[in-house]
């Protein structure tokens, strides 16, 4: 009997190990996870002990390189040459983010299926049929051949490489055990992809096809009436009013007759899977930067801010880091992914973007010959497409899912208006497929030394359009908004269009030099937060629509009264919470309201909305109301008319027609028989969103705290490992504000930086270092950032310099 139990108590053994090392499925296979030599309980780390000091063998090198690492956990680069210095950073990046990296590269190329199976397909087919590889291919050729970005790439990939080549698997990072597989060689063309997948979230949506549907069912009239092409409430535009465009502008591309869709697609039989529909972007995606001038600073030097609002996640989207060489010293953030410094500053200068939304993302309806799609019309002429065959290694699956994208002169034919069952025939025009070598107007930002470097470095610039501030210590400021902005008739992009014809091709590009830009305003600041590039009288067409104009305001109304200001002072305005939207439109609301009858819950409630100081606070009960009741108010004046697959006008327009045009068509639901005013949706609006917090939070209490309403959170980026999720965040804010923290989005890295013979900097992003959950520099800076406070930036002029900060370093040297 004791024989029989070995032998099961042994089966089940050698069973277990089996299937412990095997996958099942497109899970992992866990034993390898759960080994004590191999798996998570390697995935440790220390804090980075003072004055210690590493050496490490690296093929590859031309010379010594040194690291230092200061308390944050920040490198610190010293390199006797460019090719070094940037093997370095590709070095430390990979060894503080090497998953990210992985991560981000694979959905850009459409490559995660490869690792986690059918269930992310869509994202992939997403990827190939944009034509995501299609830009990094037209760009890495370009890349290659300036000596100076392909310098560049080949150092940091080598860098990675070494990183990558003295792994061993107890090595990998936690994410590469989970999910069963290991770091493959970096390519010189990832980094193309880094800058594919920034151009995708910063302008890579469209409001065509909605927009369309909107012309169709109401006309042109409504349309100019209800999405006019500039605010008409309230703008404070990025380049200010009234500047002098000092150029004589190209011929303006004369406008054809709008595009009417139709279904000249119908015939066609071969019904292919349609893209996911991408949803729009979310408010709070965009960013702030300013610039004051020395006459407005206590330094007597300018300083600048920057605080681009992206998706919040661990490990942050960026990465600090210091990096020196002959011929640069600059700090600032870089992207995990991408060699340089993005934005940041250097001895003489200083620099930072926000997003421009420019309309650089464009949909042409094709006509086929027939369905070989082998030729589409166009200019009176059947041109020949080209095929591109996409193939997506799907774990699991044995065989790879293929499938034949169509191209076009415009660019791929991916999306759909339905015209044709799920057969696409809109063709994409994006600036993600245009070739050039933006990577090199950061190396030349990372370099400058005055206002004509910056100028000069801004030309290299591709996309996504950004708006590029800047300040030196010549005391000049200055903001451009920059990008290859192709020429097009006013409203060009506004509707889905003609893709026959050539009078709706982009007509080439509006000269670098005629770009918006002001030098040295009066006003003595600049200031951009995506709101309007210009006011009406710039000659080009920018785009019709950009974000909402409240940050923006509140922005320019802070730095036109602040004077003798100082690094403080502009992280003051980071932090700012004030509701430019509530002050504007809560008045009228509440005048509104008092002709309804309410409950003595909804008096409560409406008393602690007229107490509000507008303040966004992280304890306000009376912003969650707000902030509650704004979009219900919004879809209340607007779903019944204009529901699924149609854009909405803007805030801006509804609030001029609450407060100025209050008896307006459209405040009537046309789908009741009774006719409803703006006090009929006022007070139901108010009560719904009083009804919903109710619901979620229990009766108005300190539980409706604008904190807990809001609930912030910061996910790791597989936004399915909960353990490796940020703790509970109290913070204020908000879409409109310019502490523009919501749920998932906001500051992802502040930054201040004080001009100088020898510059003073601070910032902080949500998160740390490192990208290992273990590390006690995955979230050390999350609490600072949270309340709203700044790291002070080590900024070393040479490698021995001592600093009291100053922990471990690291030598690179060859075999």
């Amino acid at each position: 009997m004791k024989y029989f139990k070995a032998f099961v108590s042994l089966a089940a053994t050698i069973c277990l190990v089996y299937f412990l090392s095997r996958p099942l499925g497109p899970a992992p296979a866990l034993g390898p996870f759960l080994s004590p030599f191999t798996g998570f309980g390697q995935n440790g780390d220390k804090v980075i002990e003072k004055d210690g000091e590493t050496i490490l063998k690296l093929n590859g090198l031309k010379e010594e390189i040194t690291i230092r690492f200061d308390d944050v956990g920040v490198p610190h680069i010293f390199a006797k040459n460019d090719f070094d210095l940037f093997y370095a950073q590709g070095f430390v990046t990979a060894k503080d983010r090497l998953w990210q990296m992985d991560l981000q590269i694979r959905a850009a190329s459409g490559r995660l299926s490869e690792v986690l199976g059918e269930a992310t397909l869509q994202l992939d087919q997403q990827s190939r049929r944009l034509g995501m590889g299609y830009g990094a291919e037209a760009n890495i050729k370009v890349a290659m051949q300036d000596p100076h970005s392909r310098e560049a790439l080949l150092g940091y990939t080598a860098g990675i490489n070494a990183y990558i080549d003295q792994l061993s698997p107890k090595d990998y990072p936690i994410e590469f055990k989970l999910l069963g597989y290991k770091p493959e060689a970096w390519q010189p063309i990832n980094t193309m992809y880094m800058l594919e997948q920034m151009t995708l979230t910063l302008a890579g949506r469209s409001n065509e096809l909605n927009m369309s549907n909107v012309l169709k069912t109401y006309g042109e009239k409504v349309v100019n009436d209800l999405f006019p092409d500039y605010p008409m409430f309230q703008e404070s535009p990025v380049i200010p009013a009234g500047t002098d465009w000092d150029f004589k502008p190209l011929a303006i591309p004369k406008r054809p007759k709008t595009l009417k869709t139709g279904d000249s697609l119908a015939y066609l039989k071969k019904t292919p899977a349609a893209l996911m529909q991408r949803e729009p972007k979310p408010e709070g995606i965009g960013s702030n930067n300013w610039a004051v001038s020395a006459e407005k600073s206590i330094t007597g030097y300018p300083i600048l801010a920057n605080d681009p609002h992206l998706e919040l996640t661990l490990p942050s989207i960026w990465y600090q880091v210091q990096l020196h060489s002959p011929s640069m010293n600059v700090y600032g953030v870089s992207l995990p992914g991408i060699p340089s410094v993005i934005i940041g500053f250097n001895q003489h200068v200083a620099w930072g973007v926000t997003n421009t939304d420019a309309d650089v993302f464009d949909l042409y309806k094709i006509k086929f010959k027939d369905e070989s799609r082998t030729q589409y019309w166009h200019d009176n002429q059947w041109k020949p497409t080209k095929k591109r065959i996409e193939s997506i290694i799907v774990k699991g699956q044995k065989d790879p899912n293929q499938e034949e994208v169509i191209y076009t002169h415009h660019g791929p034919v991916t999306e759909t208006d339905n015209s044709s069952g799920k057969y696409p025939e809109l063709a994409v025009k994006w600036i993600g497929h245009e070739a050039g070598n933006s990577f090199l107007t950061f190396h030349a930002l990372n370099k400058a030394k005055n206002y004509e470097d910056y100028r000069k470095a801004l030309t290299y610039y591709v996309g996504p359009a950004q708006n590029f501030v800047f300040a030196d210590n010549s005391k000049n400021i200055a903001l451009t908004v920059n990008g290859k902005l192709p020429l097009k008739y006013k409203g060009q992009g506004k509707f889905v269009l003609d893709g026959t014809k050539a009078a709706d091709d982009w007509q080439g590009w509006i000269p670098a030099a005629q770009n918006p830009y002001v030098k040295n305003p009066k006003r003595g600041f600049v200031s951009s937060a995506n709101q309007s590039s210009t006011d009406p009288s710039y000659p080009y067409f920018i785009n019709w629509v950009f974000a909402p104009t409240e940050r923006g305001v509140r922005i320019n109304e802070r730095l036109t009264s602040m004077n003798r200001a100082n690094a403080d002072s502009l992280r003051m305005l980071q932090n700012d919470n004030f509701s430019v939207l509530a002050r504007n439109i809560l008045p009228k609301l509440l005048e509104t309201l008092k002709s309804t009858t309410l409950t003595p819950a909804q008096k409560a409630a409406a008393i602690t909305l007229a107490n509000w100081n507008y303040q966004n606070t992280s304890e306000s009960v009376a912003t969650s109301i707000f902030e509650e009741w704004m979009p219900l108010l919004q879809a209340k004046i607007w779903n019944d008319e204009f529901g699924e697959n149609m854009e909405f006008p803007t805030r801006d327009r509804t609030l001029y027609m609450i407060l100025n045009q209050p008896n307006k068509k459209w405040f009537d639901n046309v789908t009741t028989p009774e006719k409803e005013t703006l006090a009929d949706l006022t007070a139901a609006s108010f009560k719904a969103a009083l009804d919903t917090l109710t619901t979620r939070h229990g009766p108005m209490s300190q539980s409706w705290q604008w904190a807990q309403v809001k609930g912030t959170e910061i996910r790791h980026l597989s936004r399915s490992l909960k353990p490796f999720n940020a703790p509970a965040l109290k913070v204020g804010g908000g879409r409109s504000i310019v502490n523009a923290i919501t749920k998932r989005n906001g500051p992802s890295w502040r930054m201040v930086v004080e001009l100088g013979p020898v510059p003073r900097a601070y910032g902080i992003y949500p998160g740390g270092q490192s990208g290992n959950p273990g590390s006690p520099y995955y979230l050390n800076l999350l609490k600072k950032w949270e309340n709203g406070e700044l790291n002070e930036l080590v900024y070393l002029l040479e490698p021995a310099q001592k600093h009291p900060r100053m922990t471990s370093s690291v030598k690179l040297q060859k075999p």
